[in-house]
């Protein structure tokens, strides 16, 4: 679900019906009555089988309408005004259901990538290698700013990016052929070599690796 304002996460709201905590759930593309939307992402609705809104219902349905249905009392964030929704059955809505905590930490990964994308034209200037990393190993970043991230290692010759870059598992393995030939480039540039026993960076003239001892 995507929002640009993702203030009502923190909205609570109550059913007035049997004051149970009403749970935050996708709204349906089209309203059942009017066609016209609800104006809202999402919205509020007292799911509890117990609510004597919901229980009492389906007989007023089946009294008025003659259909087997029952309500649910609902609420539009921002707003504490009345809706009552007709359901077809009990599960209606509860397959959509926000989980508020995970929206909030897929905002919060979003807000570092729009900040770490606004670095990349200062991080060489800067030697700032934190945005550069963030970018390339974040799966979720956009693939277009990630080939920036990577295009900028070369010029930024820091070999902290190696071990970060090595250890991440990449699920576009044309994007890691890339960093590792950057890489390579990298070591060559800086008189360096992975020791072939440890995998641990040593100088390229070395005999003795000195982190596992063996000859190299």
């Amino acid at each position: 679900m995507q929002s640009k304002d993702l203030s009502f996460l923190n909205e609570e709201h109550t059913c007035p019906y049997c004051k149970s905590k009403m749970l935050c759930c996708e709204a349906p593309p089209v309203h059942v009555g009017d066609g016209l939307g609800w104006g809202s992402e999402a919205m509020f609705i007292c799911l509890a089988d117990d609510c004597s809104l919901f229980l009492e219902g389906w007989d007023k349905v089946e009294a008025n309408y003659g259909h087997h249905a029952s309500y649910r009392y609902m609420e539009l964030p921002g707003s504490k005004e009345e809706n009552i929704m007709m359901v077809g059955n009990k599960d209606a809505f509860k397959a959509s259901v926000i989980d508020t905590k995970e929206i909030k930490k897929q905002n919060v990964r979003y807000q570092e990538e729009k900040a770490a994308v606004a670095k990349l034209d200062s991080c060489i200037k800067d030697k700032d290698l934190e945005p550069v990393l963030f970018l390339i190993l974040d799966e979720a970043a956009n693939l277009k700013d990630r080939k920036h991230a990577i295009s900028l290692l070369k010029e930024m010759n820091n070999l902290d990016c190696i071990e970060p870059i090595k250890n991440h598992t990449f699920r576009d393995t044309s994007l890691e052929q890339q960093c590792r030939m950057i890489i390579q480039e990298l070591l060559k540039d800086n008189f360096m070599k992975e020791c072939p026993y440890c995998t641990e960076i040593i100088k390229v003239r070395a005999k003795k690796c000195m982190h596992c001892n063996e000859e190299v």
